[in-house]
């Protein structure tokens, strides 16, 4: 099965979301309720952050901050990287592997239409990606290699080992 886009993937959920003001612990009934990883911040309408389990487990839980007390936007990601709706699922994919993140919101406009997550990207699309990073690498490595490798030119473009020799 081809996926085109971020959309695809997201489009049939329902979308979760937690508000600024909210508790962790209400924010931790949700994740628990719904069986997600993360959810986006709102204040109003407006994205302002993600929070996902390690922002609980690292921000609250790991500095013995009370849960009932501490409020999400306390512990939250703020202005978390988006990707629009009709984003390819490889360019969703290369920004969260570049940006070490997991969980990525995927927006329509300036609304929040969904979360994208690294699990939710198919195996094969994840094993393509890192063989493409590598033959990228690889090829970077070889041309760095080949340019090493030349003998150095003179302004005029001849050739310094040639004339070198002579």
């Amino acid at each position: 099965m081809v996926i085109e886009s971020v959309a695809k993937i997201v489009e049939d959920r329902p979308l979760c979301c937690i508000a600024a003001g909210a508790t962790v612990q209400q924010a931790c009934e949700v994740l628990d309720r719904e069986n997600v990883g993360a959810l986006p911040v709102l204040d109003g309408d407006r994205l302002v952050g993600l929070l996902c389990e390690r922002d609980v487990i690292c921000r609250a839980i790991g500095k013995h901050r009370a849960a009932e007390e501490t409020a999400v936007s306390e512990i939250m990601t703020p202005d978390p990287k988006t990707v629009p709706r009709d984003a390819s699922v490889a360019t969703a994919m290369q920004t969260m592997i570049r940006g070490g993140f997991r969980h990525l919101p995927v927006m329509k406009r300036d609304e929040v239409v969904g979360v994208l997550s690294m699990r939710d990207i198919p195996t094969e699309y994840r094993v393509m990606f890192d063989r493409y990073e590598e033959s990228r690498s690889a090829r970077h490595t070889l041309e760095h290699v080949d340019a090493c490798a030349r003998p150095p030119r003179s302004a005029d473009g001849s050739d310094q080992s040639i004339l070198a020799r002579r």
